[in-house]
């Protein structure tokens, strides 16, 4: 049994999912494109040797590994594993006629397919030699990403979300299994926290539409928001809040504090649109309502008005300051509804030990399917 990732360099949402896997299948080994995560943030490996390819070694690879991109596919397709964590090339594995190549998709190759125009205008490649040069890698490498979801035998998206866009992109049906998150570290305050403030916690980047959701709030003097996080839009978000007294900025909290935050608040706000959205089950399993873009991976997570497990939440339809308005004010007209205990139950749908369960039915029906082929 082997695990094989795009590439190590940070711990966030798609490790989280390796090492998961890792604990299912505690003797799987490791494979990489390329290994620099720090040695602070390498626990979920626990202790294991990551055995990576050629671009490791490549000139300037440690900070610039990613402008190896079109000899990703040749390096992938040496390694010869079994279940690939993938959103960019770690599904090109090859595997044999007798092995079962299972690929969890956290999201197709964003950049290559839908996001290629934001892509290209956002690195100044819309136009000149260079950007023509870009655009033809890439339509080589969506030509290879197509070709190398032939030798996948089974697919697994972490949303909905992701398996309409596997189901677009490769012609494939995928099994929806949620990542795992770490419900019993978020747990709901102890004491009854007098929840009035709202609370949006989110890196500071254009697609997390942080500014939506100040200017919302800066039109509903009434409500008050906290925003915790920074990043590129910080300026552009305290602009907008400047003249809004009911607004606080935070900047960037220690995790102690976020979940104080989390379990204090009336709601949380989020409006990007997420191939999942671990915050927002972290915040459901604090027992704190959700109110989300109706987009992505929220559809799966938020449970709204008339669901008969119980309401956890408001989703709206549109990333704009007035469908923000407009959910908040039917949240309020439903809040009596949206308990801390239906959003901390929702949350455990999300739990380690559900993702673990999924995935291990998953993998024994496949292996028996697989080695009733082979008789």
């Amino acid at each position: 049994m082997a695990v094989v990732h795009e590439w190590l360099e940070h711990y966030a949402g798609s490790e989280r999912v390796v090492g998961e896997l890792l604990r299912i299948f505690p003797h799987a080994e490791v494979f990489a494109v390329v290994d620099f995560l720090p040695e602070s943030e390498r626990a979920f490996l626990g202790g294991r040797k990551v055995t990576t390819t050629f671009i490791q070694k490549l000139p300037f690879a440690r900070k610039h590994f990613r402008n190896y991109l079109n000899l990703m596919p040749v390096a992938v397709e040496q390694l010869d594993l079994v279940f690939s964590s993938h959103h960019a090339v770690a599904k090109g594995i090859i595997t044999g006629p007798d092995q079962l190549h299972i690929s969890y998709v956290h999201s197709p190759m964003r950049y290559a397919w839908d996001m290629q125009t934001s892509y290209l205008r956002q690195s100044g490649l819309e136009h000149g030699l260079k950007g023509f040069f870009v655009r033809w890698m890439l339509h080589r490498i969506r030509n290879w990403d197509v070709r190398s979801a032939a030798g996948v035998d089974a697919f697994v998206a972490n949303s909905a979300y992701i398996a309409r866009r596997i189901r677009k992109v490769y012609r494939r049906h995928a099994t929806v299994i949620h990542p795992p998150v770490d419900v019993h570290r978020f747990l709901p305050a102890q004491d009854s926290p007098d929840r009035h403030a709202y609370l949006v916690a989110a890196r500071q980047v254009p697609y997390k539409r942080v500014d939506l959701v100040a200017e919302a709030f800066r039109q509903m003097p009434g409500r008050k928001l906290t925003i915790a996080g920074d990043g590129p839009e910080h300026d552009r978000i305290a602009a907008i809040a400047a003249d809004a007294p009911n607004i606080i900025l935070r900047g960037k909290v220690p995790d102690a504090e976020l979940l104080t935050m989390m379990q204090q608040a009336r709601a949380f706000v989020f409006a990007a649109e997420e191939d999942f959205g671990i915050t927002l089950v972290e915040a459901q399993a604090c027992g704190t309502p959700v109110i989300a873009f109706g987009r992505g991976g929220a559809k799966d997570i938020v449970r709204e008005e008339g669901c008969p497990e119980g309401v956890s939440g408001v989703l709206f339809g549109q990333q704009t300051a007035a469908s923000i308005i407009d959910a908040v004010s039917r949240f309020e007209m439903i809040r009596d509804q949206v308990t801390a205990e239906n959003c901390r139950n929702n949350a455990l749908r999300f739990s380690r030990e559900a993702f673990q369960g999924h995935i291990e039915e998953l993998v024994d029906r496949l292996l028996d399917e697989n080695n009733a082929e082979a008789i």
